[in-house]
């Protein structure tokens, strides 16, 4: 789905152009007007969670809520228990029954005085919901061993029920589409999420109660689209973006133009851009363009040693000639999709930005935009993963007219590199994975109080240039989702996995650091847990299949933070770093069975690093009972430790458990003789 500017136009009749207005508001944001009463008469009473074969919080007070007619007093029964309340002037109305044991199955009545809806086959136990990008969003089919775990699924106490995917610029009451509570089977397990799915699973052989899984995914999604405006706006960083997104929900064209001041003035501060280099302006560009194929497409498939596997950002540019009689009409400039977010003018002025290399692009111009003879277009496509570029052939692009007309930009397009050191561009605050609460606003806020026992959070991948603001902005989502479900929310966050070429020597790494900043926020929280999965990434796929595995140590980790098993929640957990003589003493904790080294005698993917960047260097590495002692070449100098710090390191420290100890990095402190040390 598109966060542009959607204006389904691609034939643009006079009546779809007549609609323009209405058809730019995202999906979740719906026009005004009531329902008619007969409607509202036959509408359900109790919201969409509520629905056959749902499971209920056990343990705490089950709020439940709708709407009925304005002033109508509903009532509520669940095995016996009973609750009342009066709905409001706009119809909605909660009650609250009292907390119950695990059990069912149960039916729930909401009557009114005119209108009754039963929901059969309800279950009480725990409620678990399941965030984050596409790790959580993998479905059961594509992990390993797929087709004997899809035909042997049958498990009607787990239930299931998949949150529709979509973005809005406001927070949305109900979901976008209807959604199902669906007992475990085969046909309903298969397009799962998979990571849920094998947690509950797993977690129920010692937590014997109902279970009830929602999942709420997206792939490639910021973290920033799954937290709330209020939540994002107490960060202080996001001001100017949420203060467009605002306007875009009255005036998307208007709040475009915003946001492209926004945008140029991010592009003049970027290392490396100089004074007066406007690539968007109509005027003669500066720097180094060359003219791009006709077939446009993915930039790697050019020919261009420089492009052939470059992430990052490429500037296009063309001019179309028009008519006077042309540039009077009302139009809407249509682009084929880009790979992966564009940022797009005509003469100077911003039209649109979407994210995601399905969708084309549809901007609505403002009136008087255009004019006689030539109108420049230009476009700035971000790529960050794989392929890049924008979609062709060129005679795909075009201008679209109010009388259906349409002029194709099938000119010449020329290109321009942007050179790495200039960075990443803010994303605009509309877009539904990449921009600002769209999707905590279409898929989060639908859910209301619902009780849950717990979340699961798997996400990061999208966020890792960002690094150094994640631990915030995970602090924030934490908040704002407790705010939500509950003041004790447990959080169960996915340390990011290994992706990638493994490294040759010590270096900097953005996931390394994201999985630093996950650690950080986990440790600092005791309701707040770390599930290590640095042993079950693919160098070769973003999107690892062993999710299995990944359920079972989420599943423990739920069983020693939730449920208070006496099990170690996770791996071998580094305590202190302490120097003695020319060796280094790294103390770990919750070592079942204590330390063990896969294929060697000692642990490899350990560096010992001064106070400057790129001063480590990898250390010897042995292991005694719960110690790990490091010696290298100038250990004397250390300042500080590093284990498993890259995008995709060779970890082989584990504990007698088989579970590995995590990426982190430690400052050094002084250390007293130990023999342990020798």
């Amino acid at each position: 789905m598109s966060g542009a500017i959607a204006l389904a136009t691609r034939r643009l009749p006079a009546l779809v152009l007549a609609c323009l207005a209405a058809a730019a508001l995202p999906v979740g944001v719906a026009a005004a007007g009531a329902a008619p009463a007969a409607a509202q008469q036959q509408a359900p009473l109790l919201h969409a969670l509520f629905q056959d074969h749902a499971v209920l919080q056990r343990d705490q007070p089950i709020r439940v809520w709708g709407v009925a007619a304005p002033g109508e007093t509903v009532t509520v029964e669940l095995a016996g228990k009973g609750a009342s309340a009066r709905a409001g002037g706009d119809g909605r109305w909660q009650a609250q029954l009292p907390a119950m044991k695990a059990g069912g199955p149960h039916t729930l009545i909401a009557r009114t005085a005119a209108a009754k809806q039963s929901v059969a086959d309800v279950m009480v136990g725990d409620v678990w919901l399941c965030s984050g990008q596409s790790n959580m969003e993998l479905q059961v089919w594509r992990t390993l061993d797929a087709r004997a775990e899809i035909a042997g699924a049958g498990n009607d106490r787990i239930r299931l029920l998949a949150v529709p995917q979509s973005g809005s610029v406001e927070p949305q009451a109900t979901f976008s589409s209807p959604v199902q509570w669906r007992p475990v089977d085969p046909e309903s397990v298969r397009d799962f999420s998979a990571a849920c799915y094998y947690f509950a699973r797993e977690l129920q052989k010692s937590v014997d109660v109902p279970m009830g899984l929602v999942s709420a995914a997206w792939g490639g999604s910021r973290i920033q689209a799954w937290t709330s405006a209020p939540a994002l706006r107490a960060t202080g960083w996001y001001d100017g973006e949420l203060d467009v997104l605002a306007r875009y929900a009255g005036d998307p064209v208007a709040a475009v133009g915003d946001w492209g001041s926004l945008w140029q003035r991010w592009w003049a501060g970027a290392p490396g851009v100089a004074a007066g280099d406007e690539p968007w302006s109509a005027g003669k560009p500066v720097g180094e363009w060359r003219q791009a194929p006709p077939q446009l497409g993915a930039w790697e498939r050019w020919g261009v040693p420089a492009l052939a596997d470059f992430n990052g950002m490429v500037w296009y540019r063309t001019t179309i000639e028009l008519t006077a009689a042309q540039a009077a009409q009302d139009a809407v400039l249509a682009l084929g999709p880009a790979d992966e977010i564009d940022m797009t003018w005509v003469n100077g002025r911003a039209v649109g930005s979407t994210y995601g290399a399905g969708p084309g692009r549809e901007y609505r111009l403002p009136p008087g935009l255009l004019h006689e003879g030539a109108n420049t277009v230009v476009v700035n496509v971000l790529d960050t993963y794989r392929d890049g570029g924008l979609g062709g052939p060129a005679s795909v692009h075009a201008l679209h007219f109010a009388d259906g007309s349409k002029a194709p930009l099938d000119g010449t397009w020329s290109y321009r590199i942007v050179p790495a050191a200039a960075g990443n561009p803010p994303r605009a605050p509309w877009q539904t994975a990449a921009g600002l609460s769209t999707l905590y606003n279409g898929m989060i806020a639908p859910l209301g109080g619902y009780g849950l026992r717990g979340a699961l959070w798997y996400q990061g991948e999208s966020n890792a240039f960002e690094h150094d603001r994640y631990a915030g902005l995970l602090r924030a989502l934490r908040r704002d989702w407790r705010s939500q479900f509950g003041a004790d929310l447990p959080l169960l966050v996915v340390q990011l996995p290994n992706y990638g070429t493994p490294p040759t020597k010590p270096g900097e790494s953005d996931w390394a650091s994201m999985r630093a900043a996950q650690r950080a926020v986990a440790a600092e929280d005791p309701r707040t847990g770390l599930v290590v999965a640095i042993d079950l990434g693919d160098r070769y796929d973003i999107h690892p299949s062993n999710k299995q595995e990944l359920g079972r140590r989420l599943a423990r980790a739920a069983r020693h933070m939730v449920y208070g098993q006496k099990i170690a929640a996770a791996g071998p957990v580094p305590l202190a770093a302490t120097r003695n003589g020319d060796a280094v003493v790294v103390e770990f904790g919750d070592a079942t069975d204590g330390l063990v080294a896969y294929g060697a005698d000692g642990p490899i993917g350990f560096e010992l690093c001064g106070a400057e960047k790129d001063s480590c260097r990898y250390a010897n590495a042995e292991i005694w009972s719960h110690r790990v002692t490091l010696r290298a070449p100038g250990a004397h100098a250390a300042t500080r430790i590093r284990y498993c710090w890259a995008d995709s390191p060779v970890c082989t420290l584990f504990d007698g458990a088989g579970l590995p100890a995590g990426p982190f990095e430690l400052p050094l402190s002084p250390m007293p003789h130990d023999d342990h040390a020798r």
